[in-house]
């Protein structure tokens, strides 16, 4: 009897092995101001060198990406896997992210990198690491952030509309086990000053109608799109003009999006404050192919309890004293370098066969 007992625990740990072989980690991680300290004429990154306002010196540098690469590794250690493909945002060139996947911690990756320099005026970007042996890269773009041909009814002045500039979007497409992916990484128009609500929803009008295109190119096309959307899941610019649907029961067709964190949301989990609030502006979602996927192929795969989704927060991520206590540990505190992560939690989405 427990020779057979034996076996049969053998067998089953060796199945719940393979299954987890095609599992595949896709997220995003707002770096918060991941500056080198080099001065870049074309860009506003005064503030981020060793004579600027935040005295941003080589060890508060080093110090940064050390404390980037834990997270990462963190993340690796709980999943007992890397990241396939992980978005990155507020990253001021490749420079920084060639640094950050040669960190020790996470070395052993082998992250391979996508990034464009953008137009933002404050030099900031957003970016991708992938894993070679997992993602393969056949192609990438660059979206400007346009007001052309736009029907989201826009509030800026026509002048004010030519000064705009933001983030490009960053499209990559390729292959996770011969199956064609597309996934869209962005950084939706700030907040500040109570603005953008019509700028954040314009940038989802973008990435919704060229992931359209991308369906009709590819037939069939698993698509993910992430970033810090400063918005939550249930605004306007996820709601109507990514089409972004809160059940997964609800995902009827390839016009159709899902959001893991809307539930999340509402249960009380989030992955940055502000003012006493959580909020969950790092989404992830999933098309309808990623979603509705026919057994056998790569689809959307619960992460922990009844959850599509996960916001990934440790004690050592987290300040536990003072004005920002029980919130993500940030870098700087009322202008002051307190040595922390980011004001962001990463998030991310486990898809499988």
């Amino acid at each position: 009897m427990k020779r057979i007992t034996f076996i049969f625990l053998f067998l089953a740990l060796c199945f719940a092995a393979s299954a987890q072989k095609h599992n595949y980690v896709i997220g995003f991680y707002n770096l918060e101001n991941l500056f080198d300290t080099y001065d870049d004429p074309a860009k506003n990154d005064e503030e981020f060198l060793p004579q600027g306002s935040n005295n941003w010196t080589e060890a508060k540098y080093n110090k940064k990406l050390a404390n980037m690469a834990r997270v990462i590794r963190a993340m690796h250690d709980e999943n007992g896997r890397w990241h396939t493909l992980l978005g990155v945002s507020e990253i001021e060139n490749r420079l920084v992210m060639e640094d950050l996947v040669s960190q020790e911690a996470i070395a052993g990756a082998n992250f391979q990198i996508v990034h464009y320099d953008g137009p933002d005026r404050r030099g900031v970007d957003v970016g991708l690491l992938y894993k070679p042996d997992q993602f393969t890269l056949l192609d990438s773009e660059s979206i400007p952030f346009s007001f052309e041909g736009t029907e989201v009814e826009i509030t800026l002045s026509q002048e004010d509309q030519d000064y705009f500039r933001t983030r490009d979007i960053l499209m990559a497409h390729g292959l996770i086990e011969g199956e064609h992916f597309a996934v869209y990484v962005t950084h939706l128009p700030s907040r500040l000053g109570g603005k953008g609500g019509d700028l954040r929803s314009l940038g989802a009008e973008i990435i919704y109608k060229h992931s359209q295109k991308m369906q009709q190119l590819y037939p069939g096309i698993k698509i993910v799109v992430m970033g810090d959307m400063n918005d939550n899941p249930t605004d306007e610019s996820m709601v109507r003009w990514m089409h972004a649907k809160d059940d997964i029961n609800e995902v009827e067709s390839e016009s159709d999006f899902f959001c893991p964190f809307t539930k999340l949301l509402a249960d009380g989990f989030g992955s940055l404050a502000y003012q006493g609030e959580w909020n969950i502006y790092d989404i992830v979602l999933a098309n309808y192919n990623l979603t509705k996927a026919p057994s056998g192929g790569l689809k959307i795969r619960k992460v922990f309890r009844n959850y599509y989704g996960r916001v990934f927060n440790q004690p050592f991520m987290t300040q536990h004293s003072g004005q920002y206590k029980d919130t993500p540990f940030r870098t700087f505190s009322n202008g002051a370098f307190i040595g922390g992560f980011s004001d962001h939690y990463p998030t991310y989405i486990v898809i499988g066969k």
